[in-house]
């Protein structure tokens, strides 16, 4: 477990862990056409790993084998909005932890949706608790990461996430994956809980300087490691590169003790 702890989250920076999984819920999404395309275009950008589906994993295993500084996260799950289809959430495991050891992979990673019925919060919290179980039996770690699925960034929403990241703790998670609540509740969050954070990027937006102040601030907070994908690869090549060489700068002026 803490072998791969801390290829995941390393001592020595804060992690960039770059998101390419979008296509279990989004389909065939802008800059991820080709769902094995990002990993010879940002491997050497200083990028610390990949959060990556079953997909992906199996069909770039000879690129990995060359590039072994590379972490890996398999996303076991997959989920679609509440509002859809029935009106109820659809949330359910792609793949085992079992078969994430197998394929060697160096932590796994799952949603803890929230804004769903009491019966369904119970059925997620019982999923979760066997998927924890399952990861502490293979001594791999599990990034959980709670969400309002679908909702605008208000600061309601935010508020609830930053309680729900407190359950995902009590649930056992290795490492809490959440949406930038802001520097000081990000602060509050690393202090109280005292389980490595990590913080997502979300969706295209804004100028690349408000992506880059929203990194620095994530890492004063305190955070172990940044998910930055499509407020990269969404960019165009030049100015994608730009963010994330700055990205990088600021993650390796900040080591751990560990």
């Amino acid at each position: 477990m803490e072998y791969r702890l801390r290829r995941t989250l390393p001592s020595d920076r804060v992690a960039i862990i770059m998101p390419v999984d979008h296509g279990l819920i989004f389909d065939r999404i802008a800059g991820l056409e080709t769902p094995s395309s990002p990993f010879p275009a940002w491997a050497d950008k200083d990028v610390t790993g990949f959060m990556m589906t079953p997909g992906q994993v199996r069909q770039t295993e000879k690129f990995f084998a060359r590039h072994p500084h590379l972490t890996r996260v398999l996303t076991i799950d997959t989920y679609y909005d509440y509002r859809e289809l029935d009106g109820t959430g659809s949330h359910g495991l792609i793949t085992s932890v079992e078969e994430a050891v197998r394929l060697g992979v160096d932590a796994v990673k799952m949603l803890f949706p929230w804004n769903m019925s009491k019966k369904e919060r119970v059925e997620m919290c019982t999923r979760v608790g066997k998927v924890i179980a399952a990861c502490d039996r293979w001594d791999i770690p599990l990034v959980l990461e709670p969400v309002i699925m679908g909702a605008p960034r208000t600061e309601e929403v935010v508020v609830e996430e930053e309680k729900v990241a407190r359950i995902a703790y009590d649930l056992g998670a290795h490492i809490i994956k959440i949406a930038f609540p802001g520097e000081e509740r990000t602060r509050r969050l690393v202090e109280e809980l005292k389980v490595p954070l990590v913080i997502a990027g979300g969706p295209l937006a804004g100028a690349p300087g408000e992506t880059i102040e929203a990194v620095a601030g994530t890492i004063r907070a305190g955070a172990r490691g940044v998910i930055v994908g499509r407020n990269i690869w969404q960019r165009e090549p030049g100015p994608a590169g730009e963010v994330l060489a700055e990205i990088a700068r600021l993650t390796r002026a900040t080591r751990f003790d560990d």
